[in-house]
């Protein structure tokens, strides 16, 4: 095969925030130069989804207009579903790279546990198709990708063309209202969310309660975590593995639980 019969890369891209979510049209628009894009979104959103999937409903392919020389389609269950889904019933071929977002929210931190983006992200990953999440620090619905647009398509090009290591995607985080300094690869911050739940009271007087929550960052003073470089504005690059195995502590507790031969 010639390099002009060689077919363009094929880019899959999913989110969290729904097929409706302008952080997605503004991800088509900044990496539609490389390859040819298939969009397969949840309809509704499904932040916090983590790697949730469906096991007792139907799941349904909406066919959307495209959009910017995308294919769109949708589906009524999770980002994990749709990349399932999309990988056995829309995509002709194993994508060459898979991407989400761009969240409207940060993914920072312990972040990516809960993260219905990265666990798009993850289940792209453990098919063997580079992967990465992009969000931006800024819930709005009218956030502004503008600014980080350059960098975003810098990464997904690199990705593209160099493939990552196996078994390993990347959650990038972007700060918000700046253009980035510049790009950084480090670690999570270790943390915890606290203060949990509003409680309020219904018409009947039943209590109900609403998530809320902060995020405490448990390593504030170190150089090395995606916290401190996004106070910095740089964008924070981190490395992720869905082996959650911790191979530091296998000998350890081997020695107090393993059974003799």
């Amino acid at each position: 095969m010639t390099e002009n019969q060689r077919p363009r890369p094929l880019i899959l891209i999913s989110n969290d925030d729904s097929i409706n979510a302008p952080g997605l049209l503004r991800l088509i628009d900044y990496v539609n130069s490389l390859g040819d894009i298939i969009v397969v979104a949840p309809e509704e959103p499904h932040s916090g989804m983590s790697s949730a999937f469906t096991v007792t409903e139907a799941l349904r392919i909406k066919s959307r207009e495209d959009y910017n020389g995308a294919r769109l389609f949708s589906v009524n269950g999770t980002p994990v579903d749709c990349i399932k889904l999309g990988l056995h019933a829309v995509t002709p071929r194993k994508p060459d790279l898979m991407i989400a977002g761009i969240n409207h929210g940060s993914n920072s931190g312990n972040s990516i546990v809960y993260s219905g983006t990265m666990g798009a992200v993850i289940e792209a990953c453990m098919e063997g198709i580079p992967s990465v999440g992009f969000s931006l620090t800024h819930h709005s619905i009218k956030a502004d990708f503008s600014l980080a647009a350059p960098m975003i398509t810098s990464i997904a090009a690199m990705v593209l063309e160099r493939g990552l290591p196996h078994g390993v995607c990347l959650n990038v985080n972007i700060p918000a209202r700046v253009v980035p300094n510049g790009i950084k690869v480090c670690r999570a911050a270790r943390g915890r969310w606290a203060d949990g739940y509003n409680r309020y009271l219904d018409p009947h007087g039943n209590p109900f309660y609403m998530l809320k929550g902060r995020f405490i960052n448990e390593d504030p003073d170190a150089e090395d975590t995606d916290e401190y470089w996004l106070a910095r504005n740089y964008i924070s690059v981190v490395p992720v593995s869905p082996d959650m195995t911790d191979m530091s502590a296998v000998k350890a507790l081997g020695q107090r639980f393993n059974s003799e031969d």
